[in-house]
């Protein structure tokens, strides 16, 4: 249940961050409003956690999974390109993550 949390509050922080990008929405307040209400949302979603889990896994895994979800989502959307070394670099992100969940026992209270 609460990785289904840390699923949203990602989804929310990246939701936000794509709609920081200028001109991606017709209107400027409707952006404002998408970027402020998606991090506040985010950010509530953390706080619930935070509660039951780790802070280091929880921050990890949300900063982590929030950056490689942006930086795919920017090369399919807004054809932004990526080279090798990007891509060493998210699949690094998501080794990260994944050994920090599934392995270490830092992620178990």
């Amino acid at each position: 249940m609460y990785y289904f949390i840390l699923f949203l509050a990602i989804v929310f922080e990246v939701i936000g961050t794509l709609c920081l990008k200028p001109n991606i929405i017709s209107s400027l307040l409707l952006q404002v409003i998408i970027v402020v209400f998606s991090y506040s949302c985010s950010f509530g979603l953390l706080y619930v956690i935070l509660k039951h889990l780790p802070v280091g896994v929880v921050y990890a895994t949300w900063a982590g999974l929030g950056i490689v979800s942006v930086a795919l989502f920017g090369k399919f959307f807004y054809k932004e390109n990526l080279d090798l070394a990007a891509w060493a670099g998210i699949l690094l992100i998501i080794s990260g993550v994944m050994v920090l969940n599934l392995i270490s026992k830092s992620s178990v209270e």
